[in-house]
């Protein structure tokens, strides 16, 4: 399916409307976008990113959702999405982020992947991804919906760039050698209580599994990965609600921690 030149322009009015006005819109699907129709919902993020990119943001690499299986399920799609990150999306260890300028924001630990080499393969395989990465840092992404009540569905979370806002990364690189990504653990604490733990297993069995489909995919569309991109592979455990003016530490095995406060 496709839609056309007239849908595709209303659904980025509405998306951008819902950004600069901070009052979520309505989901996307059936009104606009066929329900399962998730080239139709990647041509609306294109749309985004050309608009974003004239702007003058400069994109830095890309996040990779839908990684666990039951999320997959609960969607109705048998393959994770992905969404473009921007520079002005990056932020660094410790830093405050001000909770006004996402919407309805929550909180995923994920490892994030720098990329020593391009990956332009049609066929990209686990040893490819090993090849490439530079290093691996900890990560937190901040994920954010323009759409009401995060009443999502897949058209309506990749129309959204994935649903991504911003990302904060630790200070501290790490070899990918040092760490075992299928067995690492994870706890995301909540002004030092746990709110979320995980594992590396719970993103399709490992984020190099991950970061190989996201290459190939990327490469298929013509947008392959580059040498400096960085690539948050996916949650290591279930997202949480952020409360503003607290503090949230993401500790994850043999990778280090990372941490922000959300600013009222």
């Amino acid at each position: 399916m496709s839609i056309g030149k007239e849908t595709l322009d209303e659904a980025v009015r509405l998306l951008r409307e819902a950004q600069e006005t901070r009052t979520p819109c309505a989901p996307l699907r059936e009104r606009l976008l066929p329900v399962g129709d998730v080239a139709s919902a990647y041509a609306v993020q294109r749309a985004m990113t050309a608009d974003a990119v004239a702007a003058g943001r400069r994109v830095v690499g890309a996040k990779i959702g839908l990684t666990n299986p039951a999320v997959q399920r609960q969607l109705g799609v048998d393959q994770p999405d992905f969404g473009v990150l921007f520079a002005d999306m990056a932020a660094f260890d410790g830093a405050e982020v001000d909770v006004t300028r996402i919407l309805q924001p929550k909180v995923e630990a994920e490892v994030a992947f720098v990329l020593g080499r391009d990956l332009p393969y049609d066929q990209v395989t686990v040893a490819d991804v090993v090849r490439a990465t530079d290093c691996l840092l900890p990560a937190i992404e901040i994920v954010g919906s323009r759409i009401a009540n995060w009443d999502i569905s897949i058209v309506d979370t990749v129309a959204d760039n994935a649903s991504s806002a911003m990302f904060v990364l630790g200070n501290r690189p790490v070899a990918l050698s040092a760490v075992d990504l299928r067995l690492c653990g994870m706890v995301l604490e909540h002004e030092g209580e746990p709110v979320s733990v995980g594992a590396g297993a719970a993103c399709l069995g490992n984020p190099l599994h991950a970061v190989a489909w996201l290459a190939q995919t990327m490469a298929a569309a013509g947008t392959p990965l580059h040498a400096g991109d960085v690539i948050l592979s996916g949650a290591l455990g279930p997202m949480v609600p952020v409360t503003p003016g607290a503090a949230y530490e993401a500790r994850i095995s043999n990778l280090g921690s990372v941490r922000t406060r959300f600013t009222a």
